[in-house]
């Protein structure tokens, strides 16, 4: 069994800057891919981002390239989203998710793939 606790989200201008962080317990960090999804309402959760167990490969929505960055610290069981250039589509919760099976890219995106989710963290950006 994984935990995963997600902060970081808040109120944002459009063009501004969050950190988005997930700390995982009760399990070793390592054996998972870690993933970003969000929700907006009214919306299927979609996939963001994905980083492998080493942080070595990642993956990003086309949406966010460019724009967000992936990253983690293993020592600190900690997997971060800089989200910076912020638009007002990119309003929703934000979840991390732990998969257990490996960084495949062309599965990563999918959420079915993941085994632990977080609770959420709301980032609204205002226009």
């Amino acid at each position: 069994q994984v935990q995963l606790v997600e902060s970081g989200g808040e109120l944002v201008q459009a063009g501004g800057s969050l950190r988005l962080s997930c700390t995982a317990s009760g399990r070793t960090f390592t054996d998972y891919t870690m993933g970003w999804f969000r929700q907006a309402p009214g919306k299927e959760r979609e996939f963001v981002a994905a980083i492998s167990w080493s942080g070595g490969r990642s993956d990003y929505a086309d949406s966010v390239k460019g724009r967000f960055t992936i990253s983690r610290d293993n020592p600190k069981n900690t997997v971060s989203l800089q989200m910076n250039s912020l638009k007002p589509e990119d309003t929703a919760v934000y979840y991390c998710a732990a998969d257990r099976s490996g960084f495949v890219r062309s599965q990563v995106t999918l959420p079915d793939r993941y085994d632990y989710w977080g609770q959420g963290t709301q980032v609204t950006v205002s226009s």
